[in-house]
This record gives C-alpha cells, sequence and structure tokens, in this order.
C-alpha cells in the first residue's frame, strides 16, 4: 500500500473581489450557459494573480493556482509564505471549510484541523462538551473519547474552566483546549496555522513536543503553517513555499527557509539607496546586516555574531558635526534601544562602518532598523523609520529540539560565580 497519506493535483481557488462577495446572477447565467453548450467556464480564464499590493484590472482572483505536493504518511510539511500568499486558503481546502475551484484533493483517514481561535467550538457549550462534539466531527465513539478526555483536559491547562461555555474562555484559553482536542482524539492528518502563537510560552513548548511526539512516535501526519522560521526548522521534514498564490519552491526545510528569508529585498540583509539618500551632506549607498564572516545572502542565525555594515560618503568638510545613530524596533513596533558609534569619527568621503553584535545577544524574530543623521549632537538632518528589515533564525535545530522562544528580545550574558562556602 502506498505511504502517500495526502495528494493535492492542480488545485486552484478563484475568488470575486469588491463588496459582492459571490457570484453575480448574470455570472451564473453565463455559467449556465456555457455548460449547457459542453464549453468550459469563462471565468476560469480570467483573474489576476494573487498579489495583494499590486493594483489589477480584473474583478476576479487566484487565491492558489495550480498547486500540486504530496504528503506521506507520518511526515510533517510546513507551509510557508508571507501574508496573503494563499497559505490559509489552502489550510481551509485541505480542512474542507471551502471548496476549491479547480483540482482535486485525495487523502486517506481523518482530517483535524486549527486554523483560528476556537474552531470547531460552540460558543454556548462547555469545555468539556466540545471535546465530545469534536470527537464525534472525527468519527469517534463517547466511549473513546472518554478514555482520552482525562488527558486532553490535563495537558490544555484548563481543568478550572472544563464545565464553563467556551465563550467565557480567553483566545489563549481556546487555543489550549483546541490544540489538546486536535491532537489528543488521534486524527491521521492534523492540519494548524499560525493560532499557536496566540498561545504563551509555556504552552508552545507543550504544543510542538506534542507534534513532535504525533508525527515521530505515532507516525501521524502533520501540516504546520507558521512564521516562526525556528519552528518550522525544528518540526518539519519538509517544506513548500507560497508565494501569489503559487508554489515556488518544495524541498528540504532547511533549503526552504533560506530561499524565503532571502526572497524578498526587504529581507535580503542588504540594500542599495538610490537618490533619495544623497544631498549637499551626504550619500548613503548601501547598508548589509548579515553574521559576520558569512555570505550576506545567508540566514542570520542568533547563535553567531551579527555585523551591521554602513557604507556612507560625506561631501562636507567638517564632517566632524556628525554621527550616525540606529534605534532598533521589534515586530510588534516597540524600541528596543539605540546605539551609536562615540569611538569612531567619520571622514571626509567614503566611510565603512561596522557594528557589532555580540552572539546570542538577540534572539530569533524579526528587527526594523531607523537611521538618522545628527548634526551638532542637537538636530537629525536626515532619518528614516525602517530603513531595513531584517530577520534572524534559531539554530535550535542543530543543538537539539526547540523549546520555543524565551521572553524579551535580547539575551544578556552576565557574569556569574558560585562562592562556595
Amino acid at each position: 500500500m502506498s505511504d502517500i497519506i495526502l495528494k493535492v493535483e492542480n488545485l486552484s481557488k478563484q475568488y470575486r473581489l469588491g463588496l459582492v462577495g459571490a457570484d453575480t446572477i448574470s455570472d451564473d447565467l453565463k455559467r449556465l450557459w456555457y455548460k449547457v453548450r459542453g464549453k468550459d467556464d469563462p471565468f476560469l480564464k480570467v483573474g489576476d494573480a494573487n498579489d495583494r499590493s499590486a493594483k489589477q484590472n480584473s474583478d476576479y482572483v487566484w487565491a492558489l493556482q495550480d498547486i500540486n505536493f504530496e504528503v506521506k504518511q507520518g511526515e510533517v510539511l510546513g507551509i510557508i509564505g508571507k501574508n496573503g500568499a494563499g497559505k490559509s486558503t489552502l489550510l481551509k481546502i485541505l480542512s474542507k471549510i471551502t471548496r476549491p475551484t479547480t483540482g482535486s484533493i485525495k487523502s486517506r483517514g481523518t482530517v483535524a484541523s486549527l486554523l483560528e481561535v476556537g474552531t470547531g467550538f460552540h460558543g454556548e457549550l462547555t469545555g468539556k462538551e466540545n471535546i465530545y462534539l469534536n470527537g464525534a466531527i472525527l468519527g469517534m465513539t463517547k466511549k473513546e473519547v472518554a478514555s482520552k478526555i482525562d488527558d486532553i483536559i490535563a495537558f490544555s491547562g484548563c481543568e478550572r474552566y472544563i464545565d464553563t461555555p467556551v465563550k467565557r474562555y480567553s483566545s489563549g484559553m481556546s487555543v489550549r483546549l483546541a490544540f489538546a482536542v486536535a491532537a489528543f482524539l488521534e486524527p491521521d492528518i492534523l492540519i494548524i496555522d499560525e493560532v499557536l502563537t496566540v498561545g504563551d510560552a509555556e504552552f508552545q513548548k507543550k504544543a510542538i513536543g506534542k507534534m513532535q511526539d504525533i508525527s515521530q512516535g505515532e507516525g501521524r501526519t502533520v501540516l504546520f503553517v507558521s512564521h516562526n522560521m525556528a519552528a518550522v526548522k525544528t518540526l518539519c521534514t519538509r517544506a513548500i513555499i507560497l508565494e501569489h498564490g503559487k508554489i515556488v519552491f518544495e524541498g528540504e526545510t532547511d533549503k526552504a527557509v533560506s530561499y524565503y528569508l532571502k526572497g524578498d529585498a526587504t529581507h535580503n540583509n542588504s540594500k542599495v539607496f538610490g537618490a533619495k539618500y544623497e544631498n549637499t551632506i551626504f550619500n548613503l549607498e548601501k547598508i548589509i546586516i548579515k553574521n559576520t564572516n558569512k555570505d550576506k545572502n545567508k540566514p542570520i542565525v542568533e547563535s553567531d555574531e551579527i555585523e551591521i555594515i554602513t557604507n556612507i560618503i560625506f561631501k562636507n568638510a567638517d564632517v566632524s558635526r556628525y554621527h550616525i545613530t540606529y534605534h532598533l524596533y521589534n515586530e510588534l513596533g516597540e524600541a528596543l534601544f539605540s546605539f551609536s558609534h562615540p569611538e569612531i569619527n567619520l571622514n571626509k568621503g567614503s566611510n565603512e562602518l561596522r557594528c557589532y553584535f555580540p552572539s546570542n545577544f538577540l534572539q530569533s524574530g524579526e528587527y526594523f532598523l531607523s537611521f538618522f543623521i545628527i548634526e551638532d549632537n542637537k538636530k537629525a538632518v536626515f532619518h528614516e523609520r525602517d530603513i531595513i528589515s531584517f530577520i534572524i533564525v534559531d539554530r535550535a535545530r542543530e543543538l537539539g529540539a526547540y523549546m520555543g522562544k524565551e521572553p524579551g528580545y535580547i539575551r544578556p550574558v552576565f557574569k556569574w560565580i558560585n562562592k562556595m562556602k
């Protein structure tokens, strides 16, 4: 018997844009007329690619187009892509929440999905009642669910509220219970969207460990969507990358993560500047962020030293009046710290400033740099917020099991002494 548990062939999904969410009557009549005459659906020949940032002319858009892949039993497939790439649409089709426009899906066994907070829950029912409801949806008997309910409740950490309607649960509690139900009721295919990020650090560690047990120990299949590249590298045996509704890469997880992180100029760890960044005082040429002694196109890992290289030309003879300052922000827009070059003087002409962050200083995540040129320590003659962004990934896969991201954004190394008596 083949070990292929899920096969997707020529899958496409088309949506109509604008205030009208579904097809108009005229569109339906046109489709019917073409069908009666034995012709193909005329609207399958129209529609723009799934590019949310581009203005296009058609009222139809292909959220997914010509998707083909296979998943083996026991495999953990990572699905990577930017917001709007089509990841959630794909998972909804695989979960049979919505139907594809064209193509087919062949699968074996039961499918459980966790796509958003409270997926599959009835708000008026208690947590315990929802466990039995989800078990019934998955085709399990009441006796089978009862044999696992203690484990589900214990894993979720919601025992005190298990007899309370889930409409009174926080989003984190809902995710805890939903994941516990999906994991312990033993579906053959478990589909998980980015929803786990709603949970706290403790629960993320438990969830990731449980997914490893499901795939490695129990031989079940997991489809995992996340923007956390460290978790993807740790969990997934293979990955696909979606861009504008199409698969642009399929292969080993490490190669997929590298492709994804360097696939966008804003996350390519380097930026070359044009005429906008030149005036009578300076000419900002480029900024490069990378691991020291590594190629700029390689992903930045937190366990190695990081260097920020700034190439800038100063035209003013009195360069001593100026200095450069950076502000570092996290993905929430929160300022982490600022830094400058107090012991390094700028020169008239070309300057290549190099700033070094020690290894394990910044945690994995997305960061944004704002750039300032300060005159006479009083005013900024130039500044730009988020002049460049970069992503730092965790090397946890090489060190062992990924246990989730620690709190905070920096990882300071302090001096410790064990002063024995």
